[in-house]
């Protein structure tokens, strides 16, 4: 995971890797174009202005949108109609998206239109540049969007000034008091002028699945960095419940002839080299609970999930999802092709399957955690592990917490890309619905990445009352590293903060560093 090393991403063919994207999206790197970049774009806006130039019927130029395309504008309308389109379609409601998911969108809108199919200008393309590179954030509701549409006019409503940016922190938090400003003020104050929309480029703003794949991009991501963490939180549940590493050999995984499997395996023993502990336990049981005798197993179920959704994730993030599509033909002319690029449900499909995956994965995790404060099943280790129970909770109530995330991502795992609603007197339809299905798959990794952080909290207090026994060399590492912020429960406190801690090392990857730093990258 480098992306937070990245401080400048320059576009050329718009094929981007998963860390540039979330280089700008998530950790601020500023955004140039190169000349070939440029030179596409302004050859496929050389296009469509002669298409313009010419009458073509072409949709969303020369028609009206969806079911009104039986209508035909007269060329002098023809941008008098993008700003129409954006004004109607801005009515997405609700709570506002993220900074991060904000900054995703605004790139993948370059992404999708910086291709040269979308024939829009390049000075609108500088316009969504500058809002990243100063980092302006633009008001977006993000309820109400089937598929796309509704939540994108919101951002074209601020590059052309009549719409609102965020400033003052995050309208959704709790601390910082974010607020509403006119986006045209900030424009002024920032020295950039509002985008003038020509033909066409309202709906290529509009259309397709831009949001979608943004929104996709931060799931996966955080979906990769969440998978290895539990490979880590896997190895010190091996240490604490004492599991015996002969479930890990792996003449047993090759005949089960699945890699991420193998692979899995292959981490939990070079994660658990050396522990004091597993090779005091390694024969003491027939064979351990399913949590543990299964867990490469599972692991390596979902990290499956997660790599065929990077395939496709990726495959539309190079791709072109606009409609109209405009191909040169050659002597300086060309085609605009009608389409249904805007399609969802590569995406659609694929972020469910992420979801899908958190599920899985959360349900290994959180009764591992139940496990570990069970003093029923915990194999000696005492009650909620803490030294007194009874005037003590200790761990009782974050193993309830778990299992309340974990109840919420079962929930919101129901795939979403199975339903559709008919929009636009049924010219739309079907619709994917990949849009709450790309939201709602980050909202699943987000409650993962809690339910983790309480599996590794939980587990170095059942390893610290495993003393004198020895860690693994590298998860003692890890060990002392949280240590050093969040100590030992001896006695009931406030847990929220702690909990908070190890959920923001799971989520920016100081673990895996951590790990990674000693015995080299974790297979994945």
């Amino acid at each position: 995971m480098k992306a937070k090393e990245i401080k400048t991403v320059e576009l050329t063919d718009c094929q981007l890797t998963l860390d540039q994207f979330m280089a700008v999206a998530r950790y601020g790197a500023k955004v140039t174009f190169s000349d070939s970049f440029e030179d596409t774009v302004n050859r496929g806006r050389a296009l469509i202005d002669k298409f313009l130039a010419e009458g073509r019927i072409i949709y969303g130029v020369t028609t009206g949108f969806g079911e009104n395309v039986r209508y035909t504008i007269d060329p002098d309308d023809a941008i008098e109609l993008q700003k129409r389109i954006v004004r109607s379609h801005s009515v997405a409601v609700g709570r506002p998206l993220t900074k991060e998911q904000t900054r995703a969108i605004m790139l993948q809108m370059i992404l999708n239109s910086g291709k040269g199919q979308a024939g829009i200008q390049l000075s609108t393309l500088k316009v969504i540049r500058d809002y990243l590179n100063a980092d302006i954030y633009p008001f977006a509701p993000g309820e109400g969007s089937v598929g796309y549409l509704s939540v994108e006019g919101h951002f074209v409503m601020a590059f052309i000034g009549e719409g609102y940016v965020i400033e003052g922190g995050e309208i959704s938090d709790d601390i910082g008091g974010g607020h509403k400003v006119p986006a045209a003020e900030v424009m002024k104050r920032e020295g950039i002028r509002p985008a003038e929309l020509k033909c066409k480029e309202g709906l290529s703003l509009l259309n397709g699945t831009i949001t979608v794949t943004a929104l996709a991009m931060i799931a996966l991501y955080d979906s990769i960095s969440v998978m290895k963490n539990i490979e880590i939180g896997g190895a010190l549940v091996y240490e604490a419940l004492r599991g015996t590493t002969k479930a890990l050999d792996p003449r047993i995984h090759a005949m089960k002839n699945h890699e991420e499997e193998i692979s899995s395996a292959e981490n939990l023993l070079k994660l658990l080299e050396g522990s004091e502990i597993s090779e005091k336990y390694r024969d003491a049981k027939v064979q351990d609970c399913y949590i543990m005798r299964a867990m490469a197993q599972i692991h390596g179920s979902t990290r499956r999930l997660v790599k065929e959704a990077y395939e496709v994730i990726m495959e539309e993030m190079h791709g072109v999802s606009d409609n109209p599509e405009i191909f040169p033909t050659g002597n300086g002319d060309g085609v605009a092709l009608m389409c249904g690029n805007f399609d969802g449900s590569y995406v659609g499909a694929h972020v469910d399957m992420l979801s899908m995956a958190a599920a899985i994965a959360g349900n290994e995790v959180e009764r591992s955690i139940d496990r570990m404060v069970n003093h029923n099943l915990s194999d000696g280790l005492p009650a909620f592990l803490v030294s007194k129970p009874g005037l003590n909770n200790g761990f009782m109530i974050p193993q309830y917490t778990a299992a309340g995330l974990q109840s919420e991502i079962k929930i919101l795992a129901q795939p979403s890309t199975i339903d559709s609603i008919s929009t636009c007197a049924n010219q739309e339809d079907p619709v994917s619905m990949a849009y709450f299905a790309a939201k709602k798959s980050g909202e699943c990794v987000r409650k993962l990445q809690y339910i983790v952080g309480i599996e590794f909290f939980v587990a170095l207090q059942a390893i610290d009352f495993l003393k004198p026994l020895a860690e693994s060399p590298v998860l003692a590492k890890v060990h002392d590293f949280a240590r050093e912020t969040v100590d030992f429960v001896d006695e009931d406190r406030y847990l929220y903060p702690d909990i908070e801690k190890f959920r923001d090392w799971v989520k920016d990857g100081t673990f895996i560093d951590l790990v990674e730093g000693e015995i080299g990258e974790l297979k994945f």
